[in-house]
């Protein structure tokens, strides 16, 4: 593998004669990596291995000894050995006395052993200060350099003068280090690189159901009620109408949820009259998940815009257009141009630009080499009042594209509404509880008690009075 410039080029450049000497057990693929990136940082680094003569692959200007031989040359030892390898170190117990041990392993799966691999080396070398680092940071992202990877390496240890040595290491890797506490934080440090997108599951189970339910509910609409009572065959719609009737009320539908959970959490302020008591765990974690709610929304929202697109190319629409441009050459009709309906037509396209327009900034402000760039004030203004325009926007455009159709008995099949109309029960229901909230007798309510002002308490007038916690 050829080296880049990030990799020859050290992030802190170290004296000579200041280095320090850092030994790792483990000539591994972490252990290499990380001897590497320590190396060029200006680490003097000494590895421990079962083999040293057939180790191989190493940095030049590394030392490779024994583990009893490579301890003894330095007071700080990254542990970068599987957990079952462990046993050989009750046998250096008193060469890694007083020594920091930093244990960077990772296990196969969550809760794989009662306590954390960094809890029961402490177990087996008790006289050593053991911290627990690096089990975040991959050996491809020390190759590939910190600006390619995230910088955060969580720690955790119970010496205080131990951490604070493995955090400047840390530092002059050019990473950030993350003080986690105490050595019981390790099972949870341990378990977080095993972690499947954790705030990603529900935001994709509930998509995935509502996108199967609406799908099944327009097919039932538009393809199997035209076959049962025309004998018509319309299964092609599938291909492309369907979904593109799916997408947008999967968009609109969850950018609602995004702002649902906001309203609920007002009403129960206000309910309570306090803002000192605890949402519901599952209006907690709703909360949590609305970065990821928005941007599924943002991706239908997108294949909206892709399928809608195609709909001049597709073979039936230019059928249609065909079949009636002959028929009235052949009767010699036109139909007359309607200005209410280009300016419906106009309005609605309008409405669907400037709401997707307002969609993809929310969606690109909610990154973070872009939300770290602006203060608290201007994110909220942005995901809190934007975020309700780009809500407004996308129901008007709803509206529209419905239009009088809402009042056709001809558009109930089988009593079904029209989807577009199943489209609009959250997003109205939202805006509606919105537009209550902001009435002033209302806002000014909640504004006090956001403040920490309490309706049954005695320390109301002196929340009022500024004497709260911000």
């Amino acid at each position: 593998m050829e080296k880049t410039s990030t990799d020859t080029l050290p992030l802190t450049m170290i004296p000579p004669e200041e280095q320090e000497t850092v030994c790792i057990f483990g000539t591994g693929d972490f252990g290499r990596s990380l001897g590497l990136k320590m190396t060029q940082c200006g680490y003097s680094i000494v590895f421990g291995s079962r083999n040293p003569r057939t180790s191989s692959l190493l940095p030049s200007g590394a030392e490779v000894l024994g583990y009893s031989e490579a301890a003894q040359k330095s007071d700080i030892i990254i542990i970068a050995i599987h957990r079952e390898h462990y046993d050989l170190l009750p046998a250096l117990t008193e060469v890694l006395r007083g020594k920091i041990l930093v244990d960077v392993s990772n296990n196969l799966k969550i809760h794989q052993y009662p306590e954390s691999n960094a809890e029961y080396l402490a177990q087996l070398v008790p006289g050593a200060h053991i911290v627990k680092a690096f089990n975040t940071i991959s050996a491809w992202a020390l190759q590939s350099g910190a600006l390619d990877a995230s910088r955060q390496v969580f720690i955790c240890g119970n010496e205080s003068k131990a951490k604070q040595r493995v955090m400047d290491i840390v530092r002059a890797l050019g990473l950030t280090p993350l003080d986690q506490g105490s050595l019981l934080a390790a099972s949870e440090i341990e378990n977080y690189p095993l972690q499947l997108f954790p705030m990603w599951k529900f935001p994709f189970y509930f998509s995935a159901i509502l996108c199967v339910f609406l799908f099944v509910y327009c097919v039932i609409r538009d393809v199997v009620y035209p076959y049962v009572n025309e004998k018509k065959d319309h299964t092609f719609r599938i291909a492309v109408s369907i979904p593109n009737r799916v997408f947008p009320i999967a968009a609109l539908t969850l950018l609602a949820v995004v702002y649902l959970p906001g309203v609920i959490a007002a009403i129960l302020q206000l309910y309570r009259g306090t803002k000192y008591r605890r949402f519901p765990n599952w209006l907690d974690h709703w909360m949590l998940c609305r970065k990821q709610l928005g941007l599924i929304a943002l991706g239908f929202a997108f294949l909206h815009v892709i399928y809608t697109l195609l709909i001049p190319i597709r073979y039936y629409v230019r059928w249609r257009l065909g079949n009636l441009t002959a028929s009235q050459a052949i009767s010699k009709k036109e139909n007359p141009f309607s200005t209410t309906n280009a300016w419906l037509s106009d309005s609605y396209l309008s409405l669907g630009v400037l709401g997707f327009f307002f969609f993809v900034l929310l969606g690109i402000t909610s990154l973070p080499s872009v939300s770290n760039m602006v203060n608290w004030r201007e994110f909220r203004f942005v995901q809190s009042k934007l975020g309700y325009l780009t809500l407004i926007l996308c129901t008007a455009h709803t509206l529209i594209y419905g239009g009088d159709r809402f009042l056709r008995p001809s558009s109930l099949r089988w009593y079904l509404p029209s989807a577009y109309i199943l489209a609009l029960i959250i997003p109205c229901t939202v805006l509606v509880i919105k537009f209550i909230l902001i009435l002033p007798c209302i806002d000014k309510t909640l504004t006090r008690i956001r403040q920490g002002w309490e309706r049954n308490s005695k320390f109301s007038k002196s929340a009022l009075n500024g004497q709260t916690d911000i």
